[in-house]
């Protein structure tokens, strides 16, 4: 996870099933526009899954397991 916006958004997803990119825009002061790069960029990776992909606006999307694993890890190396 070298990119700071990737990173915040893993981070964003403690504790949630869903998510959005405006919801996780506003609430880590960042522009939607970046953390919907992020959240393309992770789905790429295999992260994230778009649940709502004949959309072009309002998103919603869900870690993947290895998302989790992903997710669950970087929650060990933070304590």
């Amino acid at each position: 996870m070298s990119s700071d916006r990737r990173q915040i958004l893993m981070e964003s997803m403690r504790g949630r099933d869903i998510v959005k990119a405006a919801d996780v825009a506003h609430e880590t002061w960042r522009s939607t526009q970046n953390i919907s790069r992020a959240m393309k960029e992770l789905e790429g990776r295999g992260l994230m899954e778009c649940l709502t992909p004949e959309k072009s606006t309002w998103k919603k999307y869900i870690l993947t397991d290895v998302g989790e694993r992903v997710l669950a890890k970087m929650e060990e190396m933070n304590f």
